[in-house]
């Protein structure tokens, strides 16, 4: 019976390496897979790029609408996949629950195994609606481990904007746009940097110190 399986991570946990690496395991033995990414992902454009520098082509760009379902059957027609065993999700945390939805069909109905790879939460700490999704229905989840900067294991994204932690903003902010980049922390080193964010004291904008001057 095909499954449909989670692996999640903080960031640097090796995620994208795993799923290359489980590309490379099918393709060895004679066996095809489908690679997908969702298009909110604009990081190597039409690439899994790894940390380690491996990289792999996607095969499906799944815009937010994508009817992911169908979209791998017409793949899988369309370039004569006989032997189509797997299919593998780079950042699923972005899908829709509804794709995450038409995943399970894929597994259930059509008898393809799924594997996907995502962050748990965002960098506020919440879970992004795909991953909520897949931790409500996949058969087997996994926890890829990395390590904080103090050496404890990593449990948390933290969004930095120009070299400096953030807590608050949009959910989604792709590593490497503009000043975004992330660090992944453990939740004592979490709580620290959050903690001394709100108690640090704020500058006061051009409007204030009119105001004050004026005074």
């Amino acid at each position: 019976m095909a499954k449909i399986h989670f692996k999640y991570g903080a960031m640097n946990s090796g995620k994208s390496d795993t799923l290359i690496k489980t590309a490379y395991n099918y393709k060895e033995n004679g066996l095809d897979v489908i690679i997908i990414k969702p298009s909110i992902d604009t990081k190597g454009g039409k690439f899994i790029v790894a940390r380690s520098g491996s990289k792999m082509e996607i095969d499906i760009f799944a815009t937010p609408d994508l009817d992911i379902r169908q979209a791998i059957n017409t793949y899988a027609k369309e370039n004569n996949l006989k032997n189509l065993s797997c299919i593998l999700i780079d950042e699923a945390q972005f899908l829709s629950p509804k794709q995450v939805d038409q995943l399970y069909e894929v597994a259930k109905i059509d008898k393809i195994s799924v594997i996907a790879h995502g962050l748990r939460a965002d960098f506020r700490t919440q879970l992004f609606p795909g991953s909520k999704r897949l931790f409500e229905i996949v058969d087997t989840i996994e926890k890829l481990p990395t390590m904080c900067k103090c050496g404890s294991q990593a449990e948390f994204n933290c969004r930095m904007d120009n070299g400096k932690y953030i807590f608050e903003g949009d959910q989604v902010a792709i590593d490497g746009d503009k000043t975004t980049t992330y660090r992944s922390l453990c939740g004592t080193c979490y709580q620290k940097e959050k903690n001394a964010k709100q108690t640090k004291p704020q500058h006061l904008n051009n409007q204030t110190k009119r105001i004050l001057k004026e005074k």
